[in-house]
């Protein structure tokens, strides 16, 4: 129905911010969008729901920025594996380039997650301050906190549907972004030609 789209009323959560976090991330005009109803049906689980979006954010900007910049040629130098006589550089640009590195590496990745799932930034700690502040200092003024973290969000969803839709643009056109713009081709849908 048409009242899923319409703005939910916006309640507090108790949280260590002292803001709410239905107001964080809210952008006019859908306000506090919840399509399935889940803020009236399971509001216990609105605080993981929000942590786990809020992570995610933080790791997708993160891939945002290592793919400009792999994309880039900045590169370490060295090895990425000495035993397979494998360097930084021999990695391929985009999605393939996974597929390069050693199942040791990959098992060393996941385990790093791990620890820093568990023990350094754990799923279970909502708020989301894990201790290292904003460029290492405290906002101690709470509108400045609520707009910051307000950014976060925001930059955190575009960054999610930005690394989604490279990856997705990558596997149909076979380019990379770089490759993509390089050549001309911002539409996977045109015939190469330019913008349509």
């Amino acid at each position: 129905s048409a009242a899923a789209f319409a703005p939910a009323q916006t309640g507090r959560v108790a949280t260590d911010l002292a803001v709410s976090e239905l107001e964080l991330g809210v952008t006019e005009p859908l306000g506090v969008y919840d399509p399935l109803g889940w803020l009236e049906t399971e509001p216990e689980a609105f605080e993981r729901r929000r942590a786990v979006e809020r992570k995610h954010g933080r790791v997708a900007m993160a891939a945002v920025l290592g793919t400009i910049v792999h994309q880039n040629d900045i590169e370490f130098d060295g090895y990425l594996s000495p035993s397979a006589n494998l360097k930084f550089s021999d990695v391929p640009n985009g999605v393939d380039g996974i597929r390069a590195i050693p199942t040791a590496g990959l098992a060393q990745i996941l385990a790093f997650f791990a620890l820093v799932e568990l023990a350094w930034m754990p799923a279970s700690k909502y708020d989301g301050d894990y201790g290292v502040g904003y460029f290492g200092t405290d906002i101690l003024d709470p509108e400045n906190k609520a707009r910051k973290l307000n950014v976060e969000i925001n930059n955190g969803r575009a960054a999610m549907m930005g690394i989604m839709g490279n990856m997705v643009a990558e596997v149909l056109t076979g380019q990379t972004m770089y490759e993509q713009y390089a050549a001309g081709h911002v539409s996977p849908f045109g015939d190469g030609q330019g913008v349509f």
